[in-house]
């Protein structure tokens, strides 16, 4: 089973406005912005274990790509776990955490954006 997880969403809305969601979305979960890139539409962020006051069990990095198609951006989200020393997790990660930060992430990201 791999670790990392993958997914993607459109938004009608303009890539600016769209990365000052996706700022937006991962302060409110806690994220520490490890490099942001607004140009190019790029932002990686690493989210604590405990994020909106569920201890999740891992830490986890989570890299965010906008790309515009149209009038619409697509955000694309690749996500996977840390481990303590946050280096890429390859083994023993616990089930469902991965995925629940990236469910938490595009919920955020959805309230930014309506």
């Amino acid at each position: 089973m791999p670790y990392e997880k993958h997914q993607e969403k459109q938004y009608t809305r303009d890539m600016a406005t769209t990365y000052r969601a996706v700022l937006a979305a991962s302060a409110k979960l806690d994220g520490h912005t490890v490099s942001s890139d607004p140009a190019k539409g790029h932002l990686v962020v690493k989210f604590p274990k405990k994020i909106l006051g569920q201890t999740l069990g891992e830490r986890t990095h989570l890299t965010c790509d906008l790309r515009t198609v149209g009038d619409a951006t697509i955000v694309v989200v690749d996500a996977y776990p840390l481990d303590a020393v946050e280096q890429k997790l390859m083994f023993g990660a616990r089930k469902g955490v991965t995925q629940a930060v990236v469910d938490l992430f595009i919920s955020s990201l959805d309230e930014q954006c309506q």
